[in-house]
């Protein structure tokens, strides 16, 4: 028989933006009701806009019935000041609650601390930025460097699934231990939202989130931190600037003139920002024939080369279109990683070393 506890816990996972604390930590869901399967509930919202409202309605609902409810019926309430009050005394109770005082967390946006931080950026999206983020970082770690990876595409999160990230992170001590795979520590909005929910958030919820990636995540000892941002030269992008300004930055794009056009937007706002740019990697430059060897360049030829000379970096590489040849029984599967023999393995493996002779 489902009971009012099972409900509270299948939404355990579900986090206000604005408390930081799960729905069940804060008492927002009330009033549960159950009868014959039928669920009904009211549900304190913290923030009143219909986007928000609309997209816990879909978690709640999904992990109510997951949990075995057959119909959800949610009603909604504005917290008054009295909520409101009580919610941020939870918060406080909840961070005076560890009897064991957490031990210092490294503070990484400190540039006294030596951390290289690498911004990958684009003009537009469908560039491979993600992929090439990916496997820039696990080339890295398979040198030898102590790597992490933000998932700063707070929209367009895709770094857990292509990395064949399953596990979600553990709390410990009020710190949030990020995921290890490959080599990397990796950190991602995709692991605080359920079954690939749309986020729905304006700017300034995007730079909060952004910060606790730095402030609430214990790092530890890491000596490159990849930042995979939005695509564009949107507010995610800004934040990442104004909070770094000693990260460096590579550009993606295709060969198409298209795209080299489109991605000069963000290098010009690296140089607006005062930042510098390592170089062009070039995705999906050719496609190579597996049975005689010839390339065939789909995309057209020169837009990496053309966007580097325009500005005034260099072309640190060309990756070729295709895809790991990784197999789902493998225990180490990912969709998106290369193995370190395979030909664009190497090619990886040449761009780590180029990054690492740069930022040295």
């Amino acid at each position: 028989m489902l009971t009012k506890e099972q409900l509270l816990d299948a939404v355990h996972h579900i986090y206000d933006p604005e408390f930081q604390l799960s729905l069940t930590e804060l008492q927002f869901i009330r009033d549960i009701v159950i009868k014959e399967g039928l669920v009904s509930a009211t549900v304190l919202l913290s923030n009143e806009e219909e986007n928000y409202r609309s997209a816990l309605q879909q978690q709640i609902t999904e992990s109510f019935q997951r949990a075995g409810a057959t119909e959800v019926h949610l009603r909604y309430r504005a917290m008054t000041e009295f909520d409101r009050n009580d919610a941020a005394r939870k918060v406080q109770e909840k961070s005076a609650a560890s009897e064991t005082p957490a031990a210092p967390v490294r503070d990484l946006l400190d540039p006294e601390q030596g951390v290289h931080f690498i911004a990958i950026a684009s003009g537009k999206g469908g560039v491979g930025k993600s992929t090439v983020t990916v496997n820039l970082a696990v080339a890295l770690a398979r040198l030898g460097k102590k790597v992490a990876l933000i998932d700063a595409d707070i929209y367009g999160f895709s770094v857990p699934d292509m990395m064949g990230i399953e596990e979600r992170p553990q709390l410990v001590q009020n710190r949030i231990i990020p995921i290890e795979r490959f080599g990397v520590k990796v950190i991602s909005m995709g692991f605080f939202v359920e079954d690939n929910t749309p986020v729905i958030w304006r700017g300034p919820m995007l730079g909060k989130m952004l910060r606790n990636f730095f402030s609430e995540v214990d790092w530890g000892d890491v000596e490159y931190v990849l930042l995979d941002l939005p695509p564009g030269t949107g507010d995610v992008a800004l934040d990442v600037h104004q909070m770094i300004p000693q990260s460096k930055e590579i550009i993606i794009t295709t060969p198409h003139a298209t795209a080299a056009f489109v991605a000069a937007r963000a290098g010009a706002m690296a140089k607006h920002t005062n930042h510098e740019m390592l170089g062009i990697v070039e995705n999906m430059s050719y496609y190579q024939c597996g049975h005689c060897g010839e390339k065939e360049y789909i995309f057209g030829r020169g837009g990496g080369g053309k966007l580097a000379e325009e500005l005034h970096t260099e072309l640190l590489a060309q990756i070729p279109l295709g895809a790991p040849d990784n197999h789902i029984s493998e225990p180490d599967y990912s969709p998106s990683v290369y193995k370190k023999d395979s030909e664009t393995g190497q090619i990886y493996l040449e761009l780590a070393n180029q990054v690492i002779h740069k930022v040295s």
